[in-house]
């Protein structure tokens, strides 16, 4: 008898959840791509994350803008069973509120219908208010960075090399990033902030886009979930999350430049660590899932609270 590919896709589905959140139905036999998934999702984070490359190139699409530039449409990637993440559905972003005139056209033609926003209040009074399209309004959800913006602006606002040393080096600077990382896992209200908009994915039937300043850690946390969620494996989903120092990488160095012209830094290459992601903030995330919530599928259910329905509700949205 012939399965529709409805019934198919809604088992294929089923099989992704389950693995998702670590458990699988006794109808569902295991292929050896589903198989992978599994291991994959119950290896130590720190080996995974290690062993992960940045994904082809061609398999991150851009969105070309002049007043932002980690701007991405999420689609585009294969899962574990060869179907492919949607393009137009979900878009990740550096702050806003800089686009040009022709940026709102580029953006306008996306179609998005949401936009969230996950800077927390000084970011925002820093930087300005997003930039959109006519009739977009963005949905306000912060999340913490844990101080960083306002330390950043501290540190280098003082002049002080010896100050800014004594803050940024030695290794505090990605210390101070792999604290960062622990709170989306530690903290509440981040959580309930990350559940929202994966629920918010799950729900909408129109295009999405979310950001924070530099589209790095909490949308590149956000991403990672997401990609998961639905089923693409942990090497490509991380090498998305790595594509951001390509992106970033001439802006981050002219800023590093012109701090060092005004007289700001001595040394701006202590920023450095402030400015990339890293597999090892990555894998301090992850770590920190296991240690809470007994792996990564324990942090999905128990921290976040997704259930199976959300989760086939996002692979059926974004997945073909």
């Amino acid at each position: 008898m012939r399965i529709s590919r409805t019934r198919t896709r809604t088992a294929t589905g089923l099989v992704i959840s389950a693995l998702a959140l670590g458990t699988l139905p006794a109808w569902a036999a295991p292929s050896e791509s589903a198989a992978s998934a599994a291991s994959a999702a119950s290896a130590a984070p720190a080996r995974a994350v290690a062993a992960a490359r940045p994904a082809p190139a061609d398999a991150v699409r851009q969105i070309p803008l002049q007043g932002a530039v980690n701007v991405r449409d999420v689609g585009g990637y294969r899962t574990y069973d060869g179907e492919q993440v949607r393009d137009g559905r979900v878009f990740r972003a550096d702050a806003l509120g800089k686009l040009t005139d022709a940026d709102l056209v580029t953006l306008g033609r996306l179609g998005l219908k949401k936009v969230i926003d996950f800077r927390v209040p000084a970011e925002v009074s820093y930087d300005g208010a997003d930039r959109l399209p006519g009739g977009l309004v963005p949905v306000s959800r912060p999340i913490t960075d844990n101080g960083l913006f306002t330390q950043l602006l501290t540190v280098i606002g003082s002049r002080d090399p010896v100050k800014q040393e004594e803050m940024l080096g030695n290794g505090r600077a990605a210390a101070f990033m792999r604290d960062v990382y622990r709170t989306f896992v530690t903290d509440a209200t981040n959580r309930a902030q990350f559940a929202a908009t994966l629920r918010d994915i799950a729900d909408s039937r129109s295009p999405l886009l979310y950001h924070c300043t530099s589209g790095k850690d909490r949308t590149g946390w956000t991403t990672y979930l997401l990609l998961r969620l639905v089923g693409v494996p942990d090497r490509t989903a991380v090498g998305d999350y790595l594509a951001s120092n390509t992106y970033r990488a001439a802006y981050d160095a002219r800023l590093r430049e012109s701090l060092k012209q005004g007289g700001l830094m001595q040394n701006p290459d202590l920023i450095i660590p402030l400015q990339e992601v890293r597999t090892d903030y990555l894998d301090t995330a992850l770590g920190e899932a296991t240690q809470r919530y007994g792996g990564f599928q324990g942090y999905l259910t128990k921290g976040l609270g997704l259930d199976a329905r959300t989760i086939l509700k996002l692979r059926e949205r974004l997945v073909d």
